[in-house]
């Protein structure tokens, strides 16, 4: 039986929004297969998740109608992940690599549909850990490039019944999408139903100099949020100011789940991006807990913001 910790998501009788919690499983392995997916879906069901991220480090890792049965047994809502490791770029990428990244999330897309997923999120303009300086210009002429090599994509989801959602990256990690505005500048022709932003809280709290006013300022173009503590580890662990960013969330009109995203030590595709050297809690097992327990509590407990009806 799984522990009923968490609720769906919905709105209550005072407008109370009660959010999916979710959890990736590269907060135990890299790559996911089908094995590990198998034992990875009863443990996070068996914890009391509703959601689960999949990631999809290269194509084949895992068997997609495999994982649709597995996770209609557990009852665990599914979002998709990629991967943008080396030579997967969408912008200042030779004809090649362009084509080969728009072939790579054109599976990301068919994986998604066949797992029943509703989203796929990842920084799908360049290789996580790339950075290269570029003048406004510079800048421009990528903006440009990213949603036309984007687009095709973007088209193949809403025909697919799939979001993407795009997610800015902390500036050790990428130098061309680091802030919620700069997302927007970069893809604002191009958002609507089939394509969003991701938000993280790990790089917002980073990046952005009012994390609940870049939230905002997101209204309407969220499609996905991440979160874990400040230094990846347990929610609830950290500085960040939790009640605030869910009232933001509130205000931006965003009632989607919020999917524990930290990672292992041995992440193969991202390691040094992601850069966990140290073990962040006692297990892996424990950081999932402690994170899903302090969510569910602060969502049981937390006055209803005045922002959200």
């Amino acid at each position: 039986m799984r522990a009923a910790t968490s609720r769906p998501a919905s709105l209550n009788e005072e407008d109370d929004i009660r959010r999916l919690i979710g959890v990736n499983t590269w907060v135990w392995t890299s790559p996911l297969n089908d094995d590990s997916l198998s034992d990875l879906a009863a443990r996070v069901a068996s914890m009391g998740f509703d959601a689960i991220e999949l990631p999809v480090e290269s194509p084949g890792d895992w068997d997609p109608y495999r994982a649709r049965d597995v996770l209609a047994e557990h009852r665990l809502r599914p979002y998709i992940v990629g991967a943008m490791g080396p030579t997967r770029d969408l912008v200042a990428a030779s004809p090649s690599e362009i084509a080969d990244t728009q072939d790579y999330l054109t599976h990301c897309v068919e994986v998604a549909q066949i797992v029943g997923a509703g989203v796929v999120a990842g920084p799908f303009y360049s290789a996580t850990g790339r950075t290269w300086r570029m003048s406004k210009s510079d800048r421009g002429v990528l903006h440009q490039q990213l949603r036309s090599n984007l687009e095709p994509v973007v088209r193949l989801a809403e025909r697919s019944g799939v979001a993407l959602a795009i997610e800015p990256l902390n500036r050790y990690e990428t130098s061309f999408i680091n802030t919620v505005q700069q997302a927007l500048d970069a893809l604002e022709p191009l958002l609507g139903g089939a394509l969003g932003i991701a938000l993280d809280t790990y790089h917002l709290n980073i990046e952005e100099k009012d994390i609940g006013a870049a939230v905002r300022s997101a209204a309407g173009r969220i499609t996905h949020v991440q979160v874990c503590g400040n230094d990846r580890g347990p929610v609830g662990d950290d500085h960040m100011d939790w009640v605030a960013f869910l009232d933001a969330l509130d205000a931006a009109g965003y009632e989607g789940a919020l999917n524990l995203e930290s990672f292992t030590a041995g992440n193969a595709t991202i390691a040094t991006a992601a850069s966990i050297w140290r073990p962040l809690a006692e297990s892996q097992d424990a950081l999932a807990q402690r994170s899903l327990a302090y969510l569910t509590a602060l969502q049981d407990t937390r006055e209803p913001s005045s922002a959200s009806g």
